[in-house]
């Protein structure tokens, strides 16, 4: 069963975070370009976020025994073929899960233009994804049992 007070706990801290990244993304684009420490912030502020979302998920997954995902992305759509998220939340949030990879590995240099882009853009898939889950595995025990 879920646990209602840790996944409470982590999607609080997303609440957080989003917080945060909606305030830089009220700050002007070239204003945050021209500021490496600012957009820096940006950066951490996304990884954190998005990891909120992998731990929230994995905890769901664990906990309700579905099948283990062979990646962060695949945390998602283990959500989604369980009936937990709505399939069509499932690939904007692969999406950010990628997007965490570039962001942490660097496998490639991150193009600051595009996490701006993401930031002005992208901040409701994180939201729906914390609004759903707290519905349906904390208000509802839809699709998640929550332990008492």
């Amino acid at each position: 069963m879920v646990d209602p007070g840790r996944l409470r706990s982590l999607l609080d801290r997303l609440g957080e975070q989003l917080e945060h990244l909606r305030r830089l993304a009220a700050i002007a684009p070239e204003e945050l370009l021209a500021d490496p420490d600012r957009l820096a912030g940006v950066k951490y502020r996304f990884v954190v976020a998005i990891e909120l979302c992998i731990d929230a998920a994995q905890h769901i997954i664990a906990s309700e025994g579905f099948r283990a995902p062979s990646d962060f992305a695949d945390a998602f759509a283990v959500l989604g073929e369980a009936g937990v998220l709505p399939a069509d939340q499932v690939p904007a949030l692969q999406e950010m899960a990628r997007f965490r990879n570039l962001l942490v590995h660097g496998y490639q240099r991150v193009d600051d233009r595009r996490v701006l882009g993401i930031l002005g853009s992208r901040l409701d898939d994180l939201d729906a994804f914390r609004a759903h889950i707290a519905r349906s595995a904390l208000e509802e025990g839809g699709g998640a049992g929550v332990a008492d």
